[in-house]
């Protein structure tokens, strides 16, 4: 049996999937980050590794999120694509007449505009907390609320309140002086999913065409009051998928089934290499012109793999495969 590995490293969260020859889901991982990527990559390869038949092998792997640089270097990808590319196949694997993908993530948020199967406009909001996850993540915290049931109770509803949602300090300030108020949590709660909203169709969604079908996809989805302020919102139905939060490693995976063949092998790089080796990054101020690029580097056992970050390529071209360079 042969599987498609798809991986998803984001700044929250990182995503490993496993899909068949069909492009069904096997199995899949969903864990933090913690601000460790590289440790975030070894760990999920490693559950889903116990999750394999022994017999069973990866035949290609797909990289994706803003840490899919890492990903390839560790795993040994086929392909690595960004998220708007990996998000709209998958997209199109769950619907493919969808014309509209919202994706929520931890750290950032985007809009995907599908038209025959093919991306026609996105946009993306990374500058703004009030529009993502992670906002969600510290309301809930604050409130004592477990993040996987605040859509529940906002369900609760009968009348939400109106929260600012430009900001999201304002929004917790907000918050606070409804709290202040007496008003029910419950209408707090589905205030602070329609502020949500509406940031994320005054700011992500701006001037966009959005039609039906709409696909939510990223961890936000899971939140049912997110999905009904939408609906609410839009006047159109929102379908989140079954793998909703993975999907950004699920376009991955199919890419990478997509891009390998018998005349072109996998670079997977196999589970010695990835499990008994000892990864470390670090980083260095390149002063070699006016740029004064921060250059990252990964290393393996004290023999560094790759260089990332310098805008003419001196550090990325200095390394050959067949004579790595040694720290001391």
């Amino acid at each position: 049996m042969q599987y498609f590995l798809g991986v998803d490293i984001g700044s929250v969260s990182s995503n490993f999937v496993l899909i068949d020859q069909q492009q069904q889901v096997v199995s899949k991982v969903y864990l933090r980050t913690n601000g460790n990527p590289v440790n975030a990559i070894r760990e999920g390869f490693q559950s889903l590794r116990r999750q394999m038949p022994e017999d069973a092998g990866i035949a290609a792997v797909g990289a994706t999120g803003s840490g899919r640089h890492l990903a390839d270097i560790i795993l040994g990808a086929d392909v690595v694509k960004n998220e708007i590319t990996t998000h709209a196949v998958a997209a199109c694997h769950y619907d493919p007449a969808c014309q509209t993908v919202i994706e929520i993530g931890g750290q950032d948020s985007k809009i995907i505009i599908l038209r025959d199967g093919i991306v026609y406009d996105f946009a993306m909001n990374t500058v703004c907390a009030a529009g993502t996850g992670s906002f969600l993540d510290q309301q809930a915290a604050r409130l004592g609320i477990a993040i996987e049931n605040l859509g529940e109770q906002s369900l609760a509803s009968s009348r939400p309140v109106r929260i600012a949602g430009r900001c999201g300090v304002f929004a917790e300030s907000d918050m606070i002086h409804k709290q202040q108020m007496g008003y029910p949590m419950s209408d707090i709660l589905m205030g602070l999913c329609e502020a949500m909203v509406r940031n994320y169709l005054n700011n992500v969604g701006k001037g966009k065409k959005i039609l039906a079908p709409v696909v939510f996809q990223g961890g936000v989805a899971a939140n049912r009051g997110i999905r009904k302020a939408f609906e609410k919102s839009l006047g159109l139905p929102v379908a989140v998928p079954e793998n909703h939060d993975v999907m950004g490693a699920i376009g991955a995976a199919i890419l990478a089934g997509e891009a390998v063949s018998a005349s072109q092998p996998t670079r997977f790089r196999g589970d010695g290499f990835i499990l008994e080796g000892d990864f470390k990054t670090r980083s260095l101020d390149c002063q070699g012109c006016p740029n004064l690029c921060e250059v990252a580097c990964i290393m393996r056992d004290r023999k560094i793999l790759s260089y990332w970050g310098d805008r003419c390529r001196k550090w990325e071209t200095s390394l050959k495969p067949a004579a790595q360079a040694v720290v001391v």
